[in-house]
């Protein structure tokens, strides 16, 4: 299952790309602040830098938007800095008096708190972009590309797919839901494959493989050095109460794992379609699976090579 991807995460890459228009609206939605909205939206850093960056009038009220999370987050992060900085100093005044093994504890916690502080302000504070700002992990929102009345839209959607009409118990009911697997698509994910299909751009992917009885982060790249069209399904969840805002959220669809990658300790394999196949697997006939099947069977081989994840 792939369970984190670095990926495209800028949107004039998908204008220029695909010629595709960004949903203003539900991106500007997404990292809208209100009474209601008390935690920040998980998003890779690379998506709020994209639209941070100035001349781009048309998304001036979502870069207003982030910077008043990143003023707020910054603002908790010395907050908790400032905590963390008292708690060290009382440890080691504590050591300088009568070490103890609780004093060393607190001393180690209360400096590993305070690098990984240092760190996220820094990560909040920075313009340049570095490759680790692009992951995505569950629970992300990330661009998708779908079409909407023959045009092609980028829309912020979260990578764990509850399908409509679901419970939104679904997502602790069925945490692995942000893939789908292929030989499921006619049966859990009846509602979305042939009807809503979407695609993410990625560069590489991760799986966790036990290597000699350890777990181990892999990442896996194709070897032609091109990104990848991941074949994904979406949903448009509705709060039949109306208390829960929207949800649009999707699954990459997964197959039997490509050799190489079988090899490397690991049982599936997102699909990666052919350019050729975009169109036609983003405006799907729900009465032509086969067809929709015959893009999987046509999908890209690439040789994934993989290493240990940094």
């Amino acid at each position: 299952m792939c369970y984190s991807a670095q990926i495209e995460a800028d949107y004039k890459k998908f204008q220029r790309e695909f010629g595709a228009v960004v949903d203003i609206e539900t991106f500007t939605r997404l990292w809208l602040r209100d009474n209601d909205k008390a935690r920040r939206p998980k998003t890779p850093r690379a998506l709020d830098l994209s639209f941070l960056r100035p001349g781009d009038s048309s998304v001036a009220a979502i870069a207003a938007e982030i910077r008043e999370w990143d003023t707020e987050q910054v603002a908790q992060l010395e907050t908790e800095l400032t905590k963390q900085t008292e708690r060290l100093a009382a440890a080691e005044q504590k050591l300088a008096t009568k070490p103890t093994k609780t004093a060393a504890n607190e001393q180690r916690i209360a400096g590993n708190k305070i690098e990984q502080i240092n760190r996220k302000v820094a990560d909040l504070k920075r313009a340049n972009l570095l490759a680790r700002d692009s992951r995505m992990f569950p629970g992300y929102y990330c661009p998708v590309l779908v079409s909407e009345g023959g045009q092609l839209v980028v829309k912020p959607m979260r990578y764990q797919c509850r399908p409509a009409g679901k419970p939104a118990a679904y997502d602790a009911k069925y945490p692995g839901t942000y893939n789908a697997r292929r030989d499921n698509l006619e049966g859990f994910w009846k509602g979305q494959f042939g009807h809503t299909h979407g695609l993410i751009v990625a560069s590489r992917f991760y799986e966790h493989v036990e290597v000699d009885g350890e777990n181990q982060i892999l990442e896996f790249v194709p070897r032609t050095g091109e990104d990848m069209l991941i074949a994904c399904l979406w949903s448009h969840w509705k709060d039949p109460k109306g208390v829960e805002p929207d949800l649009l959220s999707f699954a990459a669809v997964t197959d039997e794992p490509e050799p190489e990658v079988a090899a490397a300790g690991h049982d599936r394999t997102i699909i990666n379609i052919k350019p050729e196949h975009v169109e036609a697997w983003l405006n799907p006939d729900p009465t032509e699976l086969q067809a929709l099947y015959a893009i999987f069977d046509d999908k890209r081989h690439p040789f994934y090579e993989h290493k240990i994840a940094a």
